[in-house]
């Protein structure tokens, strides 16, 4: 998230540059517009214009409240809501071929699927994935310990798959990885002996989506999207979810809802004669 308002703001001072704005005391409201209408021109999508947007109104607010400015010219755009997107997921078979993509006669590819059966089989965002350190994993009580948002830690549990995994990973490709490398608390490494890092694994997780005839929109959380939402497909109570991704409020957690509703409608026009 920090990265994200920061490549917001980045941008916007590029732009107001490009303006010969030399001072935060000369933005406008219009320079706020102009840059945003750029924005849209150019195709971004809604959800993230806005986040822009949001960003510009979180450091004008900033600015005002430390005395670097007397108003805030983002007063001018309004409330701003995102519209609503129901979250990207993956079906029981196109997780099954995701699995099997990586081999399993090299080091990197035990890591790669045990990095992809833990996110899927645990619900993980991808930096409490990349953070996760050694004993963080209680492969004998089967049970995980992330990191969430605010460092809140929380417990998940492990599945059969996620401890099979991990044990082949631990047990062969983490060795290998680190052979004649300083040691390290990190439990998902790279072949230079340093930490997994979330753009890393992205990159794996498109390879290995695209050999598997993925073709929908890719990225870690998808995982963790189709985590929820065949755990609620599956019957699982709502409140139980929200404790595994670690939401604070079961409203975020209510949006699988809507994913599972939208499933079923399209099984019913699908498959009912008189659909």
């Amino acid at each position: 998230t920090l990265t994200a308002y920061r490549q917001d703001l980045t941008q916007f001072l590029e732009h107001i540059d490009a303006a010969q704005i030399n001072t935060v005391a000369a933005i406008t409201p219009g320079h706020i517009y102009d840059f945003l209408a750029a924005l849209r021109r150019n195709g971004l999508r809604p959800a993230s214009l806005t986040r822009k947007a949001v960003s510009m109104k979180m450091w004008m607010q900033f600015l005002c409240r430390e005395g670097f400015r007397d108003d805030d010219p983002t007063q001018a755009l309004g409330a701003l809501k995102a519209p609503l997107r129901l979250p990207t997921t993956l079906s029981l078979p196109e997780i099954e071929r995701l699995m099997h993509a990586p081999p399993q006669d090299t080091p990197e590819g035990l890591r790669d699927r045990a990095m992809l059966e833990t996110m899927y089989g645990c619900g993980l965002r991808v930096s409490e994935l990349v953070d996760l350190k050694s004993d963080a994993v209680d492969l004998r009580a089967g049970l995980v310990r992330p990191f969430g948002k605010g460092r809140k830690e929380r417990q998940v549990p492990l599945g059969d798959g996620v401890r099979e995994t991990l044990t082949a990973y631990l047990a062969s490709g983490r060795p290998k990885l680190l052979a004649k490398k300083p040691p390290t608390s990190a439990r998902f490494v790279t072949s230079h002996g340093g930490p997994m890092t979330r753009q890393h694994f992205f990159l794996l997780m498109k390879t290995y989506a695209r050999q598997a005839g993925i073709t929908k929109r890719i990225s870690p959380h998808v995982l963790r999207h189709s985590f929820a939402t065949h755990l609620l497909s599956g019957g699982a109570d709502l409140r139980a979810i929200q404790e595994m991704l670690g939401h604070a409020s079961v409203q975020t957690t209510q949006r699988y809802t809507r994913v599972d509703v939208a499933r079923l409608r399209e099984v019913y026009d699908r498959t009912h004669p008189r659909a």
